[in-house]
């Protein structure tokens, strides 16, 4: 006779409301926002941080950059090769975000350090070649970049094909440098 005085728990009633059910929605509209503030922050860091260097990079290179580069009709003017520097290592940035995004280069061991590789190639070519007058190193610099950005396009497009297609963009840039500095030799 026991069972007759025992009542049913709200949470075992499906018509009854749930306030548990309403707390996790809550908790996990919070948790979303809470990834999505996070991800945007981690976008942030990943293209601010190739832009600060690679401006920095285009400073530190500029001041003599127009006594070394003679003017012929299809060679950009000094400032349009800095910024499409900057632009490329921004997108650098973005690919090294998606990858990181889905886990890549804790999954593919060679990613991580094939951008640090081409990243810091890329930051060195400009101050060779145009301050220090160093144009067949600044050539080399530049062939082993094109290498390693290949490379680094193979791997990432393993992990996200964005990333790659992205890459293929500073790989036709950084082609045209090893041509813009195969004629400074």
């Amino acid at each position: 006779m026991a069972s007759q005085n025992l009542k049913h728990r709200p949470r075992d009633d499906p018509t009854a409301p749930s306030t548990t059910t309403t707390t996790t929605t809550k908790n996990r509209k919070a948790q979303k926002l809470a990834m999505a503030k996070r991800g945007v922050r981690s976008l942030a860091i990943a293209i601010a941080i190739p832009f600060i260097l690679a401006a920095l990079s285009s400073y530190a290179s500029c001041t003599a950059a127009t006594a070394i580069v003679p003017k012929a009709f299809w060679r950009p003017p000094v400032w349009a090769i800095h910024l499409a520097s900057i632009s490329t290592s921004c997108l650098m940035g973005l690919s090294a975000w998606l990858v990181w995004a889905e886990g890549g280069f804790h999954s593919q061991a060679t990613t991580l350090p094939l951008f640090l590789a081409q990243f810091l190639l890329g930051l060195f070519w400009g101050p060779l070649v145009f301050r220090l007058g160093a144009t067949r190193v600044g050539l080399v610099v530049c062939i082993i970049l094109l290498a390693a950005l290949f490379a680094c396009s193979r791997s990432s497009r393993r992990v996200n094909p964005i990333a790659g297609n992205l890459m293929k963009l500073c790989l036709a840039w950084v082609s045209f440098l090893a041509v813009f500095n195969y004629t400074l030799v």
